[in-house]
């Protein structure tokens, strides 16, 4: 009889199994993009990964008849504890073989860690940042995912809803848009721009001041938590998730194609888009070892062709006021004279009444969904 074993991971070469085991799901897969082994080493570290300033969490392993087979991570979020005034388990880094008892035993593990410490629900998927691989990829497999996007294979939405997960809250779509300002769909989105800068001449769009990050990064909190807090089942950003997003980023991002949308001087709108290094990392192996970075020489000249655009937030205030029209529009004349060819568009929420409008506009198509899942521990039955 197959024995099967969830244990704790402790040691640095269970680190480092822990991190390097999803080369074993997905060697020969052209679609999936090896991350960078140096920066998933951060975000589990607990003195150097942002989500252990305000959470803590433990990473599982686990072994059939003493065979590395699947890994799990589960965490509590502190701040979003505080907000809500009872826990969720958040569990990422979800990686398993094609055996459902494996899967099962992953569950298992995650369901006695939230029950050890008090926690209402299991919620997930996401990688101790809430905006990294976040929920599990269910349609779209004909490209690679962009940066911040997961991927997985289509079995793990089988073995989740077998064990009992149920979808949680919306499915975050991804948009692609060409950029082309030949577009019937742009030209008529500028138009319609310059009619708003005409009519309000106190609205202003500016690039990100990187010299002055700190204060950028104020500003970005704000906006996210007035923007997005009408969302049902919102949880506040805090300071340290705001830093998650952007710090890693600073190296590469270009700061004209961070855009502010500021009205009468007040922030009134981000729309962040950064180059789509995985267009690179797809040939990097992690740089999971030395000859890797001879590949790295080769592809550090090369320039994605598409940028990837993770959040689009205008307070609700600001909603009727050209905005958001503004910055799609400025993003569009940027990004093409930079020579980007597309853009990627994630996560949005499939409800979002508020970027589809603006994402038709410019002829956008949905070209991946992922779903986010939850299941009440009260709920918990014999799987």
């Amino acid at each position: 009889m197959d024995n099967i074993e969830v244990r704790t991971v402790q040691t640095r070469r269970e680190k480092n199994l822990f991190l390097t085991f999803p080369w074993r799901i997905y060697r020969g897969d052209p679609l999936w993009v090896p991350p960078l082994l140096s920066e998933r080493k951060k975000v589990i570290d607990p003195n150097k990964g942002k989500f252990f300033e305000d959470g803590y969490a433990e990473l599982f392993i686990a072994r059939k008849n003493g065979r590395p087979v699947g890994t799990i991570v589960c965490g509590e979020d502190q701040s979003a504890t505080r907000s809500r005034a009872f826990g969720e388990c958040l569990i990422g880094f979800f990686e398993c073989v094609n055996d459902y008892a494996v899967a099962k035993a992953l569950l298992d593990r995650a369901t006695a860690w939230a029950r050890e410490h008090n926690l209402v629900r299991l919620l997930g998927t996401y990688n101790l940042d809430r905006e990294d691989s976040r929920g599990i990829l269910i349609e779209g497999r004909d490209r690679p995912a962009a940066v911040y996007c997961g991927y997985n294979p289509p079995y793990y939405q089988t073995f989740l809803e077998r064990y009992g997960f149920t979808k949680f809250d919306e499915d975050g779509l991804a948009y692609a848009v060409e950029l082309d300002l030949n577009k019937t769909e742009i030209q008529h989105l500028m138009r319609l721009a310059e009619k708003i800068r005409q009519r309000k001449q106190n609205i202003t769009v500016r690039g990100a001041n990187l010299k002055d990050i700190d204060s950028e990064i104020d500003r970005i909190l704000e906006l996210q938590n007035r923007g997005l807090a009408h969302f049902p089942n919102f949880t506040p950003y805090t300071r340290a998730s705001i830093e998650a997003l952007v710090l890693p980023m600073l190296d590469v991002i270009d700061p004209e194609l961070v855009l502010f949308a500021e009205v009468d001087g007040k922030p009134a709108g981000w729309f962040p888009a950064v180059p789509n290094l995985n267009e690179i990392f797809i040939h990097l192996n992690g740089l999971r070892y030395p000859w890797n970075y001879l590949r790295l020489i080769k592809y550090s000249r090369y320039k994605p062709k598409s940028i990837a655009i993770k959040s689009v937030v205008v307070p609700p205030e600001y909603w009727d006021t050209g905005v958001g029209v503004l910055l799609f529009d400025e993003m569009a004349r940027r990004a093409v004279a930079k020579g980007y060819t597309w853009a990627d568009m994630s996560m949005t929420g499939e409800y979002n009444t508020d970027t589809w409008p603006l994402a038709h506009r410019m002829g956008a198509t949905i070209y991946k969904r992922y779903r986010f899942y939850e299941k009440p521990l009260a709920s918990a039955q014999n799987n």
